[in-house]
């Protein structure tokens, strides 16, 4: 099967596409721009969900649950946002079908014209502050540390499995505080929430930065973001953290008593990431024999394949299985016994191989004498006979390794395609090689939009932990207050 996948140096995308689909992650549907989710991708989503959901409620947060459907008049309230938001909307307006008078089919209603038409969720800012007026009063009722899990609507024209669908899902935080510097602190917490997910879950190294006004998100007074680098050495917004700032509390008027009994409005932060994520892990790891899925998020991380010739082999191996699963159980490693016997051992090899499981177990009947199990890692693609008695400690430990290697590999990949540029010049030829280029810019728009018209290169964060040296613009010579991170961009 994994010699069906284009080679990523014969065509990156086409590869992309291939193994989304071929490795079962999903699909393309009958709805245009839209994606269905198989049972082994949607199973990689369940674990990123668990693991940031734990994270959030460790950090104070709660789940909740918002209408799908916003008014429009709700977009009005907030210039910049609706603006941001316009082009991509989905939008109802009317509530009923009836039959064709001739046969053909259902048709709308026209007598069932909304009188205000609803806009299927693109985001839930205006939903929840028009919410939130009715929750906040007093300085007691802050903060409010709300996080939803929801499926959104952007009307996209371009779509692309995981990364840039018409209909997604994601996790959207939203947050009221009293303060700036309270507001200002959740926007960062979280970000570093998102960062500590995407190196130590994913195996994912990211930049940590704030957007520039350019790309800012429509509604915020600043937007951090992570940025990731996949192996095509475009760069890939993995996560946003934004502080609204007052701007939504004005808008729907929610103001709150303070202690000195006087009214402010509100302070807002909102933050999220989608299945976009899933894109992000297969670019950054796999290779074209398949997926390469870091064990905290493979759906099972070992599988076990007998090999035998007759019932005694495997009755036998099943024995041996039993006694293994009960361990790796025990000490919490997931697994698949594959015992399926319409398939040969090598075609499983192949399929567990393109679906990225970091460890397989191979055991027959010559390893039942000399009591010892192959085990093959996924990552390296090598193999080592390992005695039985102390398997599950070792695969507990390769695991470990597995983990670490995925994260070291693109860590080491992405430092091989980081580098400094002086020169507009040096940087139109640069740029053309992929990677992340830090470079010194005057930080005005009309010179970053420049770049982005003739070099289709954005600038993807001013890093939080950057070179802040000051210098001069590359293109412009003007002063520059430090280095800012350029790249391609999915």
């Amino acid at each position: 099967m994994a010699k069906e996948l284009t080679s990523r140096a014969g065509n990156y995308a086409q590869w992309y596409n291939d193994l989304v689909i071929k490795a079962d992650l999903a699909e393309n549907s009958a709805v245009r721009g839209c994606m269905v989710i198989k049972p082994y991708g949607y199973a990689i989503w369940e674990k990123m969900q668990r693991e940031l959901d734990q994270r959030f409620k460790d950090t104070g947060h709660v789940n909740a649950y918002f209408p799908l459907f916003i008014p429009k008049s709700f977009l009005s309230k907030e210039a910049d946002h609706v603006e941001g938001f316009a082009k991509e909307c989905a939008v109802v307006t009317h509530y009923r079908l009836k039959n064709n008078p001739d046969g053909s089919g259902v048709v709308v209603d026209p007598a069932a014209k909304l009188e205000e038409e609803l806009i299927v969720r693109p985001t839930s800012e205006t939903i929840i502050w028009n919410t939130y007026k009715n929750w906040i009063h007093s300085y007691r009722d802050l903060p409010i540390l709300c996080n939803q899990w929801a499926n959104v609507v952007r009307w996209e024209m371009r779509t692309r499995l995981f990364l840039r669908t018409a209909e997604f899902l994601w996790q959207e935080g939203h947050t009221a505080h009293a303060t700036r510097e309270e507001a200002l602190e959740e926007t960062v917490k979280m970000l570093n929430v998102y960062a500590d997910f995407a190196e130590n879950v994913m195996a994912v190294p990211v930049w940590k930065g704030v957007k520039t006004a350019n790309e800012r998100f429509a509604g915020a007074l600043e937007t951090f973001c992570i940025e990731a680098l996949m192996q095509d050495g475009k760069a890939l917004q993995a996560g946003t953290s934004h502080f609204l700032g007052q701007n939504f509390a004005k808008a729907f008027d929610v103001t709150f008593m303070n202690k000195e009994n006087k009214q402010e409005l509100v302070w807002a932060t909102s933050w999220g990431v989608s299945t976009r994520l899933m894109g992000a892990l297969i670019m950054s790891h796999s290779d074209d024999n398949g997926l390469v899925l870091p064990p905290a998020l493979a759906p099972f991380q070992v599988v076990i394949v007998p090999i035998y010739k007759n019932q005694e082999q495997l009755d036998a191996i099943n024995a041996k299985v039993a006694e293994l699963t009960a361990q790796l159980k025990a000490a919490g490693i997931s697994f698949k016994y594959d015992n399926d016997d319409s398939k040969k051992p090598g075609w499983k090899f192949a399929e567990y191989e393109l679906k990225g499981v970091p460890v397989r177990l191979a055991m027959g009947a010559r390893d039942l004498e000399n009591n010892t199990v192959e085990v093959a890692r996924r990552d390296t693609l090598t193999k080592e006979t390992v005695s039985f008695d102390n398997l599950t400690a070792y695969i507990k430990d390769l695991l470990d390794a597995i983990q670490k290697n995925i994260y070291q590999k693109a860590l080491d990949y992405r430092a091989s395609v980081t580098r400094e540029v002086n020169s507009y010049e040096e940087f139109k030829v640069e740029i053309e090689k992929g990677g992340f280029l830090l470079c010194h810019w005057d930080g005005t728009p009309e010179t970053e939009e420049k770049i982005k018209e003739e070099t289709k290169a954005t600038i993807r964060c001013i890093p939080l932990d950057g070179d802040t040296t000051p210098g001069v613009c590359m293109v412009t010579g003007k002063p520059s207050k430090q280095r800012v991170v350029f790249a391609r961009a999915y």
